[in-house]
């Protein structure tokens, strides 16, 4: 037994024994499955997908009907699913990203308020958040007739949601979207240029107030080339409930309130942390080179301490799209609700329902954290 001495020998036999391992306890969990499931008659399978629902969905980004199938409740929970996700990210990198820079704030009083936010809602389990936001702000909130109402009775808010108007997409709508796309992407390229040009001659651009500009100004620009004919419908409220408009549910407001204020308080803590990680001779150079306090922040700190504040950003975003599955707290459809809850109490096939669920869960947090993963890739910075 001599060839055991050599050390990569050996290692190599116990990688192959604990992948043997590994699979011969996989092989018996997965026999064992399927005798018990055979032995009780269970049907297998995922033939389900094809037949009918036989219920409807509240809120659905998409039609959808009673007759549809179980497929197309998959397809809304996802989509559902993945909305509030997106709108979670959003809200909650902006919010956090405020709060993170207040935390440090000179100021007594905005330093002691960010950091009284940070104890109270991280603190809190999510559950408790999502449970208040919904039965205690927004089921107390007055009933149609007595809805709160802002901007000459455009939008309304209420124990039913948030209403506002809706509009259809024609030329105009579509010239808008087109001007918002297009001002994105030359802000984007302008941006580009303004960093190159940056590191060739040390010379600074600043992208902001063009941005804003090209944002504000394309849309409108859109509107009248696409004939001025924006087709709003407002919402009009009759015997006992508004009719027409846009109606956004009190379970999307309180699952993303909830969402966002509770994942807003790591990514603060995670900004503080990287802004506190940037050296202190760093700043003082800034100001040794005139710069302003805020022109400091933005050129030399912010830039240093978002580096180092992704990775665990990246960990929160993930965290936010799994903690959405506690929707079903509240009855939002979303794909743990609908398709892991009343299509598995109808058709009965809990292990294909939960595997679908779960591969989805993880195909969505490996896609996120592949996306984020390469900009932080971009973001490293270069040594020469």
């Amino acid at each position: 037994m001599v060839f055991l001495r050599n050390q990569k020998i050996r290692g190599f036999i116990f990688q192959l024994l604990s992948v043997i391992a590994v699979v011969a306890f996989l092989f018996y969990i997965g026999t064992n499955t399927m005798d018990n499931i055979e032995q009780r008659g269970i049907t297998t399978g995922f033939s389900f997908l094809d037949s009918t629902a036989g219920f409807s969905i509240d809120e659905s980004p998409i039609a959808f009907q009673e007759t549809d199938t179980h497929f197309r409740v998959f397809i809304v929970g996802l989509l559902n699913t993945i909305i509030v996700s997106i709108v979670g990210i959003i809200f909650a990198t902006l919010l956090g990203l405020i709060i993170g820079v207040l935390r440090l704030s000179k100021n007594y009083l905005v330093s002691k308020l960010a950091s009284i936010y940070i104890d109270i809602f991280r603190n809190i389990p999510l559950l408790l958040q999502i449970l208040f936001w919904y039965n205690v702000v927004l089921k107390a909130m007055p009933s149609s007739k007595d809805s709160f109402s802002f901007f000459n009775g455009s939008f309304f808010i209420n124990n039913r949601g948030f209403i506002m108007p809706d509009f259809s997409f024609n030329s105009t709508s579509w010239s808008i979207l087109g001007g918002m796309l297009l001002a994105i992407v030359t802000t984007i390229i302008i941006n580009r240029w303004a960093n190159q040009r940056q590191e060739q001659t040390g010379e600074t651009f600043f992208v902001l107030p063009i941005g804003l500009a090209l944002i504000i100004l394309m849309p409108v620009l859109g509107y009248f080339i696409g004939g001025a004919n924006l087709q709003l419908k407002y919402a009009t409220l009759g015997a006992f409930n508004f009719t027409g408009g846009k109606v956004i549910s009190p379970e999307f407001l309180a699952l993303t309130f909830a969402l966002v204020i509770y994942t807003a308080t790591f990514i603060a803590e995670a900004v503080r942390s990287g802004i506190e990680a940037v050296q202190t001779g760093q700043k003082e150079a800034s100001a040794s080179l005139g710069l302003t306090p805020y022109q400091s922040l933005k050129l030399v700190v912010l830039p240093q301490a978002v580096r180092i504040a992704i990775p665990p950003i990246i960990n929160q975003y993930l965290n936010l799209v799994k903690n959405s599955s506690l929707a079903a707290a509240i009855g939002y459809p979303d794909i743990v609700t609908i398709f892991s809850g009343t299509s598995l109490n109808q058709v009965g096939q809990a292990i294909e329902i939960i595997s679908i669920t779960m591969a989805v869960y993880l195909v969505v947090s490996l896609l996120v954290s592949a996306l984020l993963n390469y900009i932080n890739h971009k973001m490293k910075i270069k040594e020469r």
